[in-house]
């Protein structure tokens, strides 16, 4: 599946570009490390080497893989992610992710619009200091202290009808969300409805979504004072800001 989705030639184009092809022979080339990130977001509950195992018998399956080849420690696993980077799985993400609906998808249009959502989460990450000076930790909510993890801010563009992730973006937790956002509007297009929850609602972001050409529908607060400019046939008010 992951060779199918990520073609091994693609993966040796990002990574020559991204400046890390190998000068020598390794047991873990770049290309490989590639497949194991991708391979630890499908097996996202297992550890390095349990991954490298299941990662290597489903490309042995496909004869894509020598079946000399022995799974490394979790040590060297980690020295060649370090060695990899960010970069090269940004670049691939860029390259690879994009809205995937057909005319025939259910849940994915609106009188020809493209539905698509932009929608921010956090997440708990290992508790390293690295971590925890980078990203930052959050409030306990009681006034007594940070949590136990650090935790990332992720805001992502997502297809409602498939729920594929065609933009995203990860940053420390004091990173507001809507600074993230903005970031992702770039791979708004003309012929896209983009809902957005009361969160991103603010004139400055929605000018700048406005500006891609696509077409906006966002939650207000309720608090949110609008003139009424008509009153559909049902009772209910339309409000322009």
């Amino acid at each position: 599946m992951l060779t199918r989705a990520f073609p091994p030639e693609l993966v040796d184009e990002v990574v020559a570009g991204c400046g890390r092809t190998e000068e020598r022979r390794r047991l873990l080339p770049a290309r490989v490390v590639m497949y194991f990130v991708l391979a630890m977001c499908l097996f996202s509950g297992q550890g390095y080497e349990e991954v490298g195992r299941l990662l290597t018998q489903g490309l042995e399956r496909e004869r894509r893989w020598s079946k000399t080849w022995r799974v490394p420690t979790s040590g060297a696993i980690g020295r060649a992610r370090l060695r990899l980077g960010a970069e090269p799985v940004k670049a691939l993400f860029a390259r690879v992710c994009r809205p995937v609906a057909v005319p025939a998808t259910m849940g994915a249009w609106f009188r020809g619009l493209r539905l698509v959502s932009v929608d921010g989460t956090t997440f708990d990450l290992p508790d390293t200091e690295a971590n925890a000076v980078f990203f930052g930790r959050p409030g306990t909510g009681r006034g007594q202290g940070r949590s136990a993890y650090p935790q990332a801010r992720a805001v992502a563009l997502v297809e409602c009808g498939t729920h594929a992730v065609f933009a995203a973006d990860v940053a420390p937790l004091a990173v507001h969300e809507t600074v993230l956002a903005r970031r992702l509007f770039p791979s708004l297009t003309r012929g896209m409805l983009l809902l957005a929850d009361r969160g991103f609602l603010g004139f400055d972001l929605w000018q700048a979504a406005a500006a891609t050409g696509a077409d906006l529908l966002w939650r207000v607060r309720s608090n949110a004072v609008l003139p009424m400019c008509r009153r559909t046939g049902s009772g209910a008010e339309v409000r322009t800001g």
